[in-house]
């Protein structure tokens, strides 16, 4: 080849990546400029990856329903001040489109308070909805409507949903009403303050059942609050609590309204599933939370020209694996229906009380009755022809947990080798879903969140503008181009 033609050649080929490079950068600011959306939803799995969804669909042997929307995007997830992201700074930035430093709700990195598309909604004279599995001053629920420094200022949070303006707010309870914890200066009761401001406050089924469009602005939360706040894990959920779809389907009722609304929905207890690396737990969230997706595509299917639903993950949590060294090639899925209850429930109601009683006299021997109960876990048997048969290791593994967790009863081990074997969850429970898991085919690299990207779906007005691949502040700043909005970060009076 000729040195001109090979000089002609490279000049195209370096045309032809930098017009590449550009396509791919140019689709994170791809917004949508037709008709706005009346109704606009956002659904968020908290530690949703690719590896939950798969895992769930896989186990379950059903179709997650926003895996078939017609738009599929791939989200990157990093913070402003750390690769990988933690959920305050992720919803801050699927929120207003701000990216931010790791803890910071509704904020920059200067501490200047950023508006959210909630916010937006709200001025346009929308009605707006915030729903979530965990406390509603938890970390992703808080950045639509707070704007604190650190996530942990629950009190402050609180107090901001009392003063937001929102009309419905659904799920989990409050953290810190009161202003009791350390460091905090209350600002006087916030359930006072939140029923000053209008709400209707409902804690039970029957009350949230009765609720109607005749209550202007509601509080609802469940009955069990299972920990730190939250409803009760699907796996647990009892049949007078609140699932996370009824929650949706009662806002969608209350909120539906001439000008229209703004919903956000959280999943947010796949991701403690996924801290403690329990999969099976992880799995029924998610299933929960596609039964509360399936109740907005129901909503869609009587006004598709006029709604859009948008489905993401904040980040990936736990670094799960759909593969394990131990079963090769092999998956069983199965194994994990022998699973009845959380590792929290498990924790709570067996090993909690099984450490103080005796005095720690209690043996391993009188534990495995109830590891059998509720994991299906068997100590005899031929482990070749029933797969839930305990092999010698196996067993061994979950005898160190059992001194590790009858120790830690009387000592807390904090060196770096238990918080990389355990996480700080109870060593046994951990032994007992990793060797559940593992079984079945599946693995955890993690107790933390990773920074593997998310998907991102979405259908109805607008869709389209959420293909390819972009990071997650640009989920905001493509919503506020469906709601007619100019797509930019904007600083709110403090």
């Amino acid at each position: 080849m000729r040195f001109s033609t090979m000089r002609s050649f490279s000049i195209l080929l370096c045309t032809f990546i930098i017009l590449a490079a550009s396509a791919s950068l140019s689709s994170a600011g791809e917004y949508y400029s037709g008709k706005t959306a009346k109704y606009i939803f956002l659904f968020i799995g908290d530690g949703m990856g690719i590896a939950q969804k798969m895992s769930t669909e896989a186990i379950t042997g059903e179709k997650l329903v926003f895996d078939d929307f017609p738009v599929q995007g791939i989200t990157t997830t990093q913070a402003n001040n750390r690769f990988i992201i933690g959920s305050a700074a992720a919803a801050t930035a699927m929120s207003s489109g701000q990216i931010t430093n790791i803890g910071m709700i509704g904020m920059s990195p200067k501490g200047e308070h950023v508006k959210t598309i909630a916010e937006i909604a709200r001025d346009k004279g929308q009605k707006v909805g915030i729903i979530s599995s965990v406390s509603i001053d938890h970390a992703t629920p808080a950045a639509f409507y707070a704007h604190v420094p650190k996530r942990s200022q629950y009190h402050y949070i609180d107090h901001a949903l009392a003063t937001s303006g929102f009309d419905y707010f659904a799920g989990g309870g409050l953290k810190d009403p009161k202003g009791t914890r350390k460091g905090v200066t209350s600002k006087g009761d916030a359930l006072s303050a939140i029923k000053r401001a209008g709400y209707k406050i409902v804690s039970n089924r029957s009350e949230f059942e009765n609720l109607s469009s005749n209550n202007k602005k509601v509080l609802a939360y469940n009955e069990w609050l299972q920990d730190s706040g939250a409803t009760p894990y699907e796996i647990d959920r009892r049949t007078q609590d609140i699932s996370l779809a009824e929650f949706t389907a009662k806002g969608i009722e209350l909120l539906n309204n001439p000008k229209g609304f703004f919903m956000m929905v959280e999943g947010g207890k796949i991701d403690w599933a996924c801290h403690a690396n329990d999969a099976k737990a992880a799995v029924m969230d998610t299933v929960a939370f596609n039964n509360a997706v399936k109740e907005a595509v129901e909503f869609y299917k009587q006004h598709p020209e006029e709604t859009l639903i948008v489905v993401t993950g904040d980040h990936e949590t736990g670094g799960m694996t759909l593969g394990f060294a131990g079963t090769k090639y092999e998956s069983h899925f199965d194994v994990l229906a022998a699973q009845k209850v959380s590792f929290e429930k498990f924790t709570q109601e067996v090993m909690e009380p099984f450490k103080t009683a005796a005095n720690g006299k209690n043996t391993f021997e009188d534990l495995k009755p109830q590891i059998t109960k509720n994991f299906g876990l068997k100590f005899s048997g031929n482990s070749e022809k029933d797969a839930l048969v305990l092999k010698p290791y196996e067993i061994a593994k979950l005898q160190e947990g059992f001194m590790q967790s009858m120790a830690g009863h009387l000592v807390k081990n904090n060196s770096p080798q238990a918080a990389i074997l355990y996480g700080g969850y109870d060593p046994l429970v951990v032994a007992v879903t990793h060797i559940i898991n593992n079984k079945a085919g599946l693995a955890w690299t993690s107790f933390k969140h990773t920074g593997t990207p998310v998907v991102t779906s979405a259908m109805g007005v607008g869709a389209p503008s959420f293909k390819n691949s972009y990071h997650q502040s640009e989920i905001a700043k493509k919503i506020m181009a469906v709601m007619g909005v100019t797509p930019a970060v904007s600083v709110a009076s403090n």
